[in-house]
Order: C-alpha cells, then structure tokens, then sequence
C-alpha cells in the first residue's frame, strides 16, 4: 500500500526516533494524564456540593459540566496554534501554570460565596488542562515507533482513568466529609479552597519540573503536508461524521451519568446515602472504564471493533433501562456497570471514525476533539429534563446516546467517502 504524506513523514521521522529511549519522557507524560483524569472527576463530587449550597436546579448544577467542557471546544483550536508555535513542553507547561490559577481562582469564589465566579474558575480551569491534552496527546504519539504508538496511548490513558478512580475518595475526603449540617453556607463554600489550593499547588509543582527537565525536542509531523495543497475535505467521509456524532453522544452520555451519580444514590427510593458515601462508588463506575480499557483491548484482537462497540454499547442501554425501571441497589449497581461499558467507546469511535481518511486523518482528527463538547451540552439538557420529569427517567437520554452508538459500531463506521 502506498503511504500517505502523512505516513510518508511520520515514517521519516520514526527512522530517526527509533532507536533512542523515551522511557522518562514517557514516565513524565504520564503523570499529566493523571492529573486530568483526577480534576476532571473531581466535578462529579463538585456538582452536588455547589447544588446544596447554592440551593440550585439539576440544570443549573449541570452549568459546572457545560463551562468545563466547552472550554475543550473553544479553547482546541487556538491551544493548537499556541502548541504550534512554542512547542510542545513550553505548551505542556503553559497548561498546568493556566490550570493552576483556575485552581486558585476556586479560593475567592469560595470566599465571594458566588457561582458565576466558580464557573469562571472551572472554564479557566478546563482551558489549561485543554492545552495540556493538546500539547500531551500527539507528544505521546511521535515520541518511538509509530507501530507501538497505540500501545504507548492505551498506557498513558490508563493512568487518566487511574485518577478518575481516586478522585471520588480525595473529593468525598477533603471536601463533603468536611461538611456539617451545623456549618454556615460560606463555611461550606469555603471547603473547596483547601483541596483546590493543593492542586493549584501541585500543578506549579509540575510546571516548574518541565520546564526544567529534559524533553526531547521534536517536530510537527504534518510541516511537510503543510507544503502541499490537499484535495477535498474530511467532511465528505459519512463515517467520520456520524463518529464525530458518536463521540458527542458518547461524551455526552459518561459526562451525564458521572455527574448525577451522587445524588442518584442520595435518592431514599435508590440507597439512600449521605452524600460523602455516595461520592465513594462513582470510584466503581470511573474504575469499571479502566478495568473494561485492557479487557477491549484483549477481546478486539479477536473480534472486529466495530462489534465490540456495539456489544457494549447494546448492553449499556439495557443496564440504562434496568436504572430506570428498577430501585434499590439493582438500580444503584447498574448504573455503575455502565462504566465497564464506557470502556473502549471513545478510543474505539475515534480510530473507526479516522479510517480510510488518508491526507484528511488530522482534520478528520480535530473535527472529533472537538466534538467532545457533547460533554457540555448533553449534561444540561438532562438537567432540565430531570427538573422537569425526574432525576431517574431522565436517564433515558443516556438510552438515545448509546443506541447510536450501537448504530454506529453496526453500520454507521463502515467507511464511505461520499459527499454527506
């Protein structure tokens, strides 16, 4: 078969990279991926909180979901053009010292008792970890052999998942187990500031570390197709369009059931658990897409992945359906077995959605990042439909988003590169 550009580039490239030993650069990569996964869950604990304290609506909770997850969309393109410019380690620190001023930025919106100024801090907080996955993600990638890079991917992305896991207990931990009835609201408020400034903290840390170690230094692998004027465009591939809808959904969909897990189980009618207990299992819902990540990556050396995309994604919505049809712990355990799920969508959408595009993979490739915004719209419209109709029957959006899915790994991922 003959190489694209891009290919073509990318093999000069590993010819002189391949030899030589990334294993510290990697190590050091790792922990970035860690750090994102931990502050992203880290709003699962956050949404409830903010809730009781500001005596808000599920919808205007969700508000904390909709301002982190449209920084990715806002913030992609032009991080892309910064990581471009700088480099990708000034890039990687420019990220965390962004983050960890929206970190501190939690300290006076604790003390100003204000929402607006907590979600302020949130999209600020969002855009730094939007330029730490946009300088991270394709370092990873270029950083060895192109043929492990997959390899390299799934091991750093554990570790993403790896901090989703442990972030309930620090939340539930440092913020709602320090809550009392007895407490003023401004002293609940002010709960936040500890553990935030500790991150704000450890993301200086780690901004002073690369800044000062040792990277390798590499190029942009798509400069020479740069050169070269490219033909048609990504949009005309269904396949693409439809995995750009199923990563919306997808998103969408995890972003949503995370967000209302604690007060799912603070439902009497589910488990009726204080909200610090209940903060404790959505550690077995984010745990279940890490163990479920190297049980997919084993099964689809087998199977084709289209298959396992939809096999999961039939059984999320019957463990939906069982969520919203049931009470007690039936309902309480298959929500949480929705993350098992969860698993291996995203990184299964997005290598079926890129297939076949040849010149057109990396804006194939933006166009998908972007649609990670599904994890700023769906949330809140499931949070008006809980205000209006129920926290539990507003899971059936869940429902729609994996019956596309499903879809989608059936029939909708076959490539086809006509105009849409």
């Amino acid at each position: 078969m003959a190489s694209t550009p891009i290919q073509s580039n990318v093999n000069r490239f590993s010819s002189n990279t391949e030899n030589k030993n990334y294993t510290f650069a990697l190590t050091s990569l790792t922990s970035l991926f860690f750090m994102w996964g931990f502050i992203t869950c880290l709003n699962d604990i956050l949404i409830p909180h903010l809730k009781a304290i500001f005596d808000l609506s599920y919808s205007q909770a969700m508000l904390v979901q909709f301002c982190f997850f449209s920084a990715y969309f806002l913030v992609s393109i032009p991080a892309g053009k910064i990581v471009k410019k700088v480099g990708f380690q000034k890039g990687i620190v420019l990220g965390l010292i962004v983050a960890a001023i929206g970190c501190f930025a939690f300290y006076p919106a604790a003390a100003m008792h204000s929402y607006p100024v907590f979600l302020m801090a949130l999209f600020i907080l969002a855009s730094g970890i939007t330029i730490l996955q946009v300088s991270a993600n394709p370092y990873v990638s270029i950083l060895g052999n192109p043929e492990t890079a997959s390899s390299r991917l799934t091991m750093t992305q554990a570790f993403n998942s790896l901090g989703t896991t442990v972030a309930p207990f620090f939340g539930a931990y440092l913020i709602l187990d320090q809550v009392a009835e007895s407490m003023s609201v401004a002293q609940q408020a002010e709960s936040v500031q500890l553990p935030y400034v500790l991150l704000a903290g450890l993301l200086l840390i780690l901004a002073a570390i690369f800044s000062y170690i040792k990277l390798p230094v590499v190029e942009h692998i798509e400069e020479s197709v740069a050169e070269k004027p490219i033909a048609g465009s990504a949009w005309e591939y269904r396949h693409l369009v439809l995995g750009a809808i199923g990563i919306f959904v997808y998103v969408g969909a995890e972003v949503s059931i995370g967000s209302f897990l604690v007060s799912f189980f603070n439902d009497p009618n589910i488990a009726g658990l204080e909200e610090s207990q209940a903060a404790k299992y959505i550690a077995y819902y984010w745990g279940g897409a890490m163990v479920g990540r190297f049980i997919g990556a084993a099964v689809m050396q087998k199977l084709a992945a289209g298959k396992v995309l939809a096999f999961n994604a039939f059984m999320a919505v019957i463990l939906m359906i069982i969520t919203i049809l049931a009470s007690g712990q039936i309902a309480m355990f298959a929500i949480l077995l929705v993350g098992l799920c969860n698993s291996i969508m995203f990184p299964t959408i997005f290598s079926l959605a890129i297939n076949g595009l040849g010149q057109h993979t990396s804006q194939g490739s933006g166009i998908l990042c972007l649609a990670i915004v599904g994890g700023a719209i769906l949330p809140l419209i499931q949070g008006v439909l809980a205000d209006s109709i129920g926290l539990q029957n507003s899971f059936f959006l869940p429902i729609i988003c994996y019956a596309f899915i499903a879809y989608y790994g059936l029939s909708g991922s076959k490539p086809v590169s006509v105009k849409v």
